[in-house]
């Protein structure tokens, strides 16, 4: 193996379901160097976690040699389809930014909702949000990053393509492409190599074909729910999430796309399901760490 990784480690704190503290401890154990930590509600709420509960925060991430790698921004329900529901997301969203740039990370991960084919009301919709977000988010040098998954490499880029900044980019998630669109990553790192600023690693395996709008919603289907999603990832009838190096995510040629396009951001782990998390992500980190 020539190839030889210089990208950091991280974890999603969430996967070890532990309270933040626990979850950073136990990320700082298995070896990681970075965390990404949802910051959608509870104590992570940008409306919960304000002015010296922020700063003590970040100073006890740093206190473990940790860093973070990206905040998880995802307001679940319809994304960004549902014009009248917007601008609270697109407020909510901001906010969360601002947390993270305070916490040292320029990075929010999300997903949008499943940007439609055709040009439609809803496109205009997505657009719109997208666009407001992604000038708020150049003005602070910072990102976006939506998830990939819900439509193929392609005709996410074509979105992306429209708006004035890059302040929305892309969040490469290999095994959502390969479970859900059976998109091919490593083209899918080539066709997308200017928007991707964060990425997951994961693994999966396809069993049939499915709607991405079945798994991640849509308006006039019922809205994405994480814990619907887990449970269609555990139960294996039309995808499984399984441990790294045991799905169809071609890992010795992903990790190779990405160090041709010159990606410098974070390999962040992320363990949706399963009994085990912390031996899993333990694993994981042993897995990238042969590659470098």
């Amino acid at each position: 193996m020539e190839m030889k990784l210089s990208n950091k480690i991280g974890v999603i704190v969430d996967s070890f379901r532990l309270p933040v503290r626990e979850g950073l401890l136990k990320a700082k154990e298995v070896g990681a160097e970075g965390v990404q930590i949802y910051a959608v509600s509870g104590e992570m709420d940008p409306s919960e976690l304000r002015g010296t509960a922020r700063k003590e925060l970040k100073a006890y991430i740093e206190s473990l040699g940790l860093e973070i790698s990206a905040l998880c921004g995802d307001l679940g329900g319809h994304g960004f389809q549902d014009r009248a529901a917007n601008p609270d997301k697109v407020e909510k969203s901001k906010r969360i930014l601002d947390l993270a740039v305070e916490l040292g990370t320029n990075v929010v991960t999300t997903h949008i909702g499943i940007v439609p084919d055709e040009h439609s009301a809803v496109y205009e919709a997505m657009q719109q949000a997208c666009e407001e977000l992604s000038q708020y988010a150049s003005s602070m040098g910072a990102y976006f990053a939506i998830e990939t998954g819900p439509e193929r490499a392609a005709h996410l880029k074509s979105f992306l393509d429209t708006l004035s900044t890059k302040g929305v980019s892309v969040n490469f998630d290999p095994a959502n492409m390969v479970m859900v669109t059976g998109d091919d990553p490593v083209q899918g790192v080539r066709l997308l190599k200017d928007y991707i600023v964060h990425t997951h690693v994961k693994d999966g395996i396809r069993f049939q074909e499915v709607d991405p709008r079945e798994v991640y919603g849509a308006l006039g289907f019922e809205p994405m729910d994480h814990g619907k999603i887990a449970e269609m990832v555990s139960s294996g009838k039309v995808f499984k999430e399984v441990p790294l190096g045991e799905g169809s995510v071609k890992f010795d040629e992903y990790f190779q796309a990405l160090q041709d396009i010159g990606y410098k951001g974070y390999l962040t782990i992320e363990r949706e399901v399963g009994t085990k998390p912390e031996e899993d992500i333990r694993k994981a980190v042993e897995f990238i760490k042969r590659y470098r």
